[in-house]
Order: structure tokens, then sequence, then C-alpha cells
């Protein structure tokens, strides 16, 4: 699952979907494709990905996508086994449950559906609803019970993401100077020469970190933050080059690097696992 981002700078919300679903409606075979319930509609238009989280339905047949937008608008999208293709379900008002993380009262937020504008008449891809002003920028727990899709119903639920981590900050000049250009434990002479004998800063002046929290398979990842790492980014330590996410980081993992050098590993280690 991908972590779902507040968009308009409002911060994190929800996470975390697991639906089930099947078939649905009229048959027409321009618009429908076989599947192990029976034919579903098969929407003709593109989704664009946004700021939401995708959740992968059933058996990878389907995903949806769980946006919070500016005042607390909530919407939810239904997609295909391809997730820039949109999904039609039937129109139908949905109830969901909503609890703050750490309270103890739950509040009813009503999703109505809301077509887009190639959506077939008498389905949907897309429903909406208001957050209640008391839950807006909190991280919430939500239940929708009731799904109807295809003559069954569904229960789907959405659960908080687990807080991102702390982005290290960078080291004042003179800390900095005295890191860098001495050497100790794994960071060596020949790792100061191979660096410029320069601080990260003075090597990155105007670098800037765009933090991916969502790194794939298979992708390098910094060391600290376990973000996708930057291969524009890198430091020389024990004669290796790593790669990293920002210049701060190549601060910490050099400190590491000095006090602590057992804990290093080589840099084929720092991937994101599948």
């Amino acid at each position: 699952m991908q972590r779902w981002n507040r968009v308009h700078g409002l911060g994190r919300g929800l996470l975390c979907a697991t639906v089930l679903c099947g078939g649905c409606g009229r048959y027409d075979p321009e618009r429908w494709q076989e599947t192990e319930r029976g034919p579903v509609a098969v929407a003709e238009h593109e989704h664009e990905p946004g700021a939401g989280v995708m959740a992968t339905i059933g058996r990878e047949e389907y995903h949806a996508e769980l946006v919070v937008e500016q005042g607390g608008i909530v919407r939810l999208h239904t997609l295909g086994r391809d997730e820039t293709r949109v999904q039609e379900v039937p129109q139908q008002v949905l109830t969901a449950h909503v609890k703050p993380e750490g309270g103890a009262q739950a509040y009813v937020l009503i999703l109505q559906p809301d077509p887009v504008a190639d959506d077939t008449e008498g389905m949907t891809s897309q429903f909406s609803g208001t957050l209640p002003d008391e839950l807006v920028d909190r991280r919430l727990h939500v239940t929708v019970a009731g799904l109807r899709i295809g003559g069954e119903r569904f229960t789907v639920r959405f659960r908080p993401p687990a807080p991102e981590p702390a982005m290290p900050t960078g080291l004042a000049d003179s800390e900095a100077r005295q890191l860098y250009l001495t050497p100790g434990g794994a960071y060596t002479e020949a790792d100061i020469e191979a660096n410029g004998r320069q601080t990260a800063a003075e090597k990155y002046v105007g670098f800037r970190a765009r933090h991916d929290f969502n790194p794939a398979a298979g992708d390098a990842v910094c060391p600290i933050t376990r973000t996708k790492a930057n291969p524009e980014c890198t430091w020389v330590i024990g004669g290796q080059t790593y790669q990293f996410c920002c210049p701060p980081c190549i601060d910490e993992f050099v400190i590491l690097a000095k006090e602590d050098p057992d804990r290093l590993l080589p840099p084929e280690a720092y991937v994101q696992e599948g």
C-alpha cells in the first residue's frame, strides 16, 4: 500500500484500504470484460493518479484511490487493474464511520455518488463527502460498510499511515569541516580525497531534495531515512560510493562511519525489498 498524502499542503490522512468486489450492471461487450464473477464495466476514460493512496481490490483485478482535498473534502475513486484506468460501479450512497486516532468517538461520513463527466448513466467512478471540522488534519480510521457491487456488499477499511521519518538537519560549518576533513573509523584519508576535500553542504550547495517515501522494489534507498536515494547525491565512505536522499543524511552516515563502523553495510545492501 502506498501512503495517502493530503493535497494543497494540508498534511497527511488515511491509508491502507482493502476492498473486495465482483461484477455489476448490464452487459455491453464494448465496455465490459469477463472476470471470475462475471462481466464488469470497463470505463474508457483514463485516471491520472493524484495525491491519494492506491489500494488493491480483490485479486488485483481493481484498485481504489482515496484523496482528501482542501477543506476536508473526501473523494473515493474506483479504478481498474491498471491504476490509470477508471472502473465504474453502480451509483449508491455510502456510509463511513470515521474515528480519529486515539479518540473514542466515531463520526458518520456520508459519501455520495459523484460521477465524472464520462461516467455511464446510472454508474459512477467517484464518491464524495466532507469531513466534520474537528476531523480535518487528523489521523483517521475509516470503515465504509455496504459497498454494493454486482449484487454483493463489501466493507472497506482505511487506517492512518505510519509516521514519516524525520529528516536530519545539517551541521554548522565548523562542525561539518571537522567531520568531513578528518579521518576516523571507516572514513579514511583516501575517502576525504575522493570526495574533493569538502563537506557535503559545500559539494551540494543549492541541492533540492525531493523525498520519495515509496521506493519501488529494487530501488536504492538512503541508508539514513530509507526513502528513495538520489543517484546525484553520493559520498565515498570506506572506498565505496553510497547514495543518499539529501546532504544532511550524508552527515549522519559519515558520523556513523567514524563512530560505529561495524554498523555500516555495503552500498548494495541499501535497496528496497520486494
